[in-house]
Order: structure tokens, then sequence, then C-alpha cells
């Protein structure tokens, strides 16, 4: 009892200032938390490994196991803390006794792995990256399988939830908190160091719990840390409460974690509980541990926490022969599940390419964001008009954007404006000014600089019912936050429509008065080629007001690529369209009508077509596609079929750019239709040059789009 007394002594006078609450919340003492659910949900995750790593693995049933053995009763301890309606988990691939803890079946936990249908995807996905919506309950938000990843989403759970209670005063939310678990090696990643210095920074409710089992696979945790101990390292980090302890102890671990979730829910700042725990097993199933020595092996058996759990509890009350009839009630409960599992039949093949988009209900009825498993009504499904009310007065694109983001936040009152810059300054290029004078601090905010951060907090964000409208800077600035990108695009499939993240990210880029390898990035087709996410790219600013509310309704994700070039351009302005007025994505604008020739072009390249194509007279006509994700197949193939001849010209690089995707679709479904090869104009596979004739010289020019058109038409 040593080791008790001295956990109270520590914890005493922090749980002395914590108040109780109501049924819905409210901190435990140790001594409150149910033992025999605890000793029931190890034994089972025990018992689910046991069978995976000794009969499913080796019969190739399972392929892909990671045994959760060491880590489980801890995990299970803090799942049975979580009892908030609106708290959020946000786990990974070493987490299914949490998941036990919060619901999910025993047939559920054997069918991912076993890849039958139902369960976390429906067999899309590993069977340990999992999810669990609920419609009244704590939840775990989609795993994913890359490291360090799960933990700015639940930064941006826990940033929705103040702004869910303050601001739009939905008092449930109050004393819910945010849990992001990671195993000791992901504290090395950008993730981590962005998620801490978000909610540190903003004292958000979020909980880091770091299981450190001291090896990320065979890399020992000081080469994660520096001295292995990230508890240890972070005692000074401000606006951080630290507690460091061992996950194999009952007592301890209880204390630890109790006081921790009960400090959190009071929405003081975060906290990060370390809590060391053996891994039983190798990484995977497939590990050996040749990389750990006998001697290592045998100390971290000893480390076990099941006979650790055993003992107290035989302390507590509960006699050897109860605790053998649990055991031969979890052994019961977890063969049923197996055969459940295994009864289930393979996943239906002929649905495989459904949801990578949002689709309709049975009925008809448009399927708003999947939060969770809870259909999401409100302004997703607003409409709009397709007929501009124009005013007298033209604007630039700068000022279409800021109006329409201004009347959207009106009409709104989850969307949210953030990013670098945003606030004060009004964003870099000017969009935002004046926005957080307009609507506060709450609503329209700067950010860390951590593209990680921004749209990763975002996908939290919009996975608890908000709009996050995310600016990354400058289009190459989106290179850190690639991962959350591509996961946020993925998940919805990932997830079988369990789980979506429909938020907008406005993205700058594109050549200006001046071109350099990092401001002028184009590289659109990144993003074409990235499944699930919308793209668009205006070419003026009517356009690009109804592209952007468009994207702003829409109930999936949507990158809004802002070309530099046309922010203020004078071709590019336009009279503000309406309130209303939006652009259908994927529906392409004839610019400018012809008979001889199609010129499909997007983005600032619009302009320089239009004016060589005026060299012409009614022979060229230029295509606008306005957006390549949806793109416009069916006015380019007819516009293609009337010309029989045609030159796409672009910004981005030629080789493998989206020209190519529209060339291939041309040379496949309209070959007989064409007169002439199709052609490709655009940026040699250079980076953008400073030098302003250098920069010239790279890209499309309107004297080199009239040669090649007029090439074109001798054919």
């Amino acid at each position: 009892m040593v080791l008790w007394e001295w956990a109270s002594n520590q914890l005493n006078p922090l749980l002395q200032c914590v108040p109780k609450h109501g049924k819905h919340w409210g901190y435990r003492m140790a001594a409150e938390i149910d033992w025999h659910r605890i000793v029931r949900l190890t034994l089972t995750s025990r018992a689910i490994d046991a069978i995976e790593e000794q009969r499913l693995l080796p019969e190739r049933k399972v392929l892909y196991q990671f045994s959760a053995r060491g880590h489980d009763m801890s995990q299970i301890i803090l799942g049975a803390l979580l009892d908030h309606r609106h708290d959020a988990a946000s786990a990974y691939y070493r987490s299914r006794p949490l998941l036990l803890t919060l619901g999910l079946s025993v047939a559920d936990a054997f069918a991912g792995p076993l890849m039958r249908s139902g369960g976390f995807s429906d067999g899309r996905d590993i069977g340990v990256v999992c999810n669990l919506p609920r419609e009244s309950g704590p939840i775990v938000l989609p795993m994913s399988g890359d490291v360090g990843s799960q933990y700015t989403p639940a930064a941006g759970w826990a940033q929705s939830l103040l702004y869910r209670a303050r601001v739009l005063k939905e008092q449930a939310c109050q004393g819910s908190i945010s849990v992001v678990l990671g195993g000791e090696a992901s504290v090395a990643t950008n993730g981590f160091w962005s998620a801490l210095t978000i909610a540190t920074t903003l004292k958000l409710p979020l909980l880091f719990y770091v299981e450190d089992n001291g090896y990320g696979i065979s890399v020992p945790s000081a080469f994660q840390t520096p001295g292995g101990n990230i508890a240890k390292n972070l005692g000074a980090f401000q606006n951080l409460k630290i507690f460091d302890g061992d996950g194999t102890e009952p007592q301890q671990s209880s204390a630890l974690l109790t006081a921790a979730v009960s400090y959190v829910r009071e929405w003081k700042g975060p906290a990060l509980v370390r809590l060391t725990v053996p891994r039983l097993s190798g990484h995977s199933g497939q590990d050996t541990q040749a990389y750990k020595s006998p001697l290592t092996l045998e100390s971290e058996s000893a480390m076990d926490p099941l006979p650790k759990l055993k003992s107290f509890v035989l302390t507590q009350g509960l006699s050897p022969s109860e605790w053998a009839k649990i055991e031969k009630e979890v052994e019961q409960a977890v063969a049923a599940g197996l055969e459940e599992a295994l009864a289930r039949p393979q996943p239906d093949s002929s649905r495989i390419k459904r949801y990578v988009f949002s689709e309709t209900w049975e009925d008809g009825s448009p399927e708003l964001a999947a939060c969770g498993g809870v259909r999401r009504a409100g302004f997703f499904a607003q409409a709009g008009t397709l007929a501009p009310v124009s005013e007298p007065t033209r604007i630039n694109m700068v000022t279409a954007i800021r109006r329409t983001l201004e009347h959207e936040l009106k009409t709104n009152p989850r969307m949210l404006v953030f990013g670098e810059d945003v606030g004060p300054k009004g964003g870099v290029h000017a969009a935002t000014l004046g926005l957080q004078e307009a609507f506060g601090e709450q609503r329209v905010f700067d950010t860390s600089l951590s593209e990680e951060g921004i749209v990763g907090r975002a996908v939290g964000m919009a996975i608890a019912g908000l709009l996050p409208v995310a600016e990354i800077q400058f289009r190459k600035y989106a290179d850190p936050a690639t991962e959350q990108l591509h996961n946020c695009g993925t998940m919805r499939w990932r997830t079988n429509n369990r789980f979506a993240a429909p938020i907008v990210v406005r993205m700058p880029g594109g050549y200006f008065k001046c071109g350099d390898p990092w401001h002028s990035v184009s590289d659109e087709v990144i993003w074409a080629h990235a499944i699930g996410w919308q793209v668009v790219m205006p070419s003026n600013a009517e356009d690009a007001v109804g592209l952007l509310r468009s994207a702003l309704r829409s109930d999936n994700p949507t990158i809004f690529f802002e070309h530099r070039a046309m922010l203020d351009h004078a071709w590019s302005r336009r009279p503000y369209p309406g309130d209303e007025y939006v652009v259908p994505l994927g529906k392409a604008k004839i610019v400018r009508p012809g008979s001889a020739l199609s010129c499909i072009t997007w983005g600032a390249m619009v302009e320089r077509c239009e004016a060589a194509a005026e060299e012409f007279g009614e022979q060229v006509e230029v295509l606008d596609l306005r957006s390549i994700s949806p793109w416009d197949r069916e006015t380019v193939l007819a516009s293609v079929k009337k010309t029989r001849r045609c030159l796409i010209v672009h910004e981005d690089g030629i080789t493998a750019g989206f020209g190519a995707e529209i060339a291939a679709v041309l040379a496949q479904e309209s070959f007989f239709n064409l007169d002439a090869p199709v052609e490709r104009l655009a940026v040699e596979d250079l980076p953008i040059p400073h030098n302003l004739a250098l920069m010239e010289q790279v890209v499309p020019s309107v004297e080199k789009i009239m040669q090649r058109l007029a090439a074109i038409l001798e054919l």
C-alpha cells in the first residue's frame, strides 16, 4: 500500500480543489472506479489479442495484428473516465482496449482485422485503424495509418467544444474534453508538437495520453526525445499540467488518470499523462523482437499489469472464485463474438466505389455531412441561385472573396475562418481584412505557423459539426499539411460513410508580378489526384463568389485555389453577383465561342487564352473549366466534337499535369472526332523563376498561345 499512499499524498491536494458535478460528468476517486468492469474489459482485450496472435494470424485470416497486451489496463481505466456525451478520443493502432471500453462490441472488434463486412470500414481500411461513431456519448475520431496524425484533429475537437459552449451557447458541451492517445515514439512527430502548441496557447480541454513502452518498433525512446521521458522534458512548458507514472500499477494509474481527466474537465487547460507500460508482444504480428535481449524480454514480462490488477482487486473484495467466473464469462463472450464475426459475409465488392464523395439518401434527399454516423442538418443544405444579380460596380477578386466570406459568416454561425495572419492583418492578400473586427476573435483568428495544425484542427472541428475555412498562405506551404489533407479526403470512403470532414481550404498560389520557386507554385494536379477532394480554380471575381459559396455549402472537402495574379487583375474584375449566387462545381464556362479549335484552360491562363483567341476571330472557342475536381467532361467533349481540334493550356508543370488527363480522355472518347492531335501548352518541368523575363519565358504567354493556336489551325 505504500505506492497508493504516495499517489494519494501527491494527488489529494489537487482532487480536493476539484468539485463534483452532475451525473453526466465529473471526476472519480480511484476507489470509485468500477474495478469489476476494468477486470472484465482487460480480460476481454487479452482474449481477443490471444486469439488473433495464436490462431487468426497464423491462419492468415488476419493480416495486420497489433497487440495491446501491456497497454490494456491503464487504457481501459482512461476509457472508463470518458463518460460525457461530447467527449471524443483520437486514438492510434494500439487503442482497441479504449474502444472496447467505449462500447465497441467483441464481434466488431474481430470483424475489422478479419476484413469482414460491417465494423470500422467494411473491409476498406486496416482492421486496427478504428473509429467509433455514437449519437450520444464519447466517440472515437477516425484513426489514420500514419503516426502522429491523430494529434491535431483532437485539438480541433477541443477547440470546437469551447466554441460551441461559449459562442453557440451549447451548454451541453460544458465539461466535455478531447483526449488523444499515442505511443512515446509519436512525440517526435510534427503533429504532436503542433497540437501541443495549439492546446497550450489556447488553453484547450485536451488531454495528451502517452503510452511509453520504450520502443518505436525497434528504436529506443531515447531517440524520440532526450532522455526518453517526454513528461520530464515538458515540465517547464507553460499552460500544461503534467502527470507521470507507472501504467502497470492499478492504483497509481487510476489516480493519475482521474486527476488528469478532472483537471481538463474544469477547462483549466490541457494536461499530459505519460504512463510507462510494457509491450508484451512485437510491434506487430510479424515482429519477432530479435532486437531485444532475453533480459529485456524477461523484465517486460515481469511488468505485466494483469497479475497486478488481479492482486489488487483480490484485496478489494473480489474473491478468487469471482475472478475465475469473470474469466469464464469473458471466454464465452469472446468465443461468441468471434463466431459472429466469422459468420459475417465478405464485403460487397459492388459497393467499393461508393462514398468517395457525399451521396444522396434512398429517399432522394441530400445526404448532409456524416459526422460520427449522425446526419447533420443545417447550413450545408442551403441552395442558391445560378443567376447573378449584378451590381453596377466591378470589384476585384480579393474583394469578391472577402464579401462572400462575410456573408456566409453572417449566415452560418458554425463557420470559422482561420490561418496565419488572417486576423488583425486581414491576410497577406487582404482577403480577410476587417472580418475579425466584424465577427470577433472566436470566429476569425490567427494560428501558429503550422500547416499541419491548421488543417488538422479543421478536420476535428468539422467532425464536431463546425464549418472550418482554413487559409494556407501559399500553395507551397500546404506541403507540411499533405498528410492531413489526404486523410481528410479519404475519410468518408475509409470509414464507409461513418465519418466525413467537409472543410474548405483557401490556398493562394501561382505567378504574380514576379515569380519564385516557393510562392509561385501552382501544382494543382496533386489535389486533383487526392481522393475525395473538390478542387476549384476561379479566373474572375464573379466565378470566385459562386465557386466559394458552393464550396462553403458543400458536403465534401474543397480546395479553393486563389490565383495571386488574378486577385487584383483588371481583367478578372466583375460586378458582385449577389449574396446567393452559386456556381455548381464541375461546370465549365464557354468564355468565347468558336468553331475550329477548342482551347481548354483554367485559372490565370483563361485571360491569356482569351487574349490570344481574339486574333483568330470566331475560330477559337475558349473554355474555362473553373473546377478540375470534378471537371466538366461533357462540355469539353461537346466542344471538341464541334471544333475537331484542341489545345489545353495550364500553368502547372506539363509532365503529368491535369492537361494530360484531359488529353487522355479526348484520345479515348473523341478519337474519331479529331482532325489534329490534341496538344498541350504548359510550364516546362522547371520551378517558376524569380526574374521577370525568366518567368515569362517559362509561363505560357499570350504570344506562345497564339503561335500554338495558329499552328494547330493549319493542320
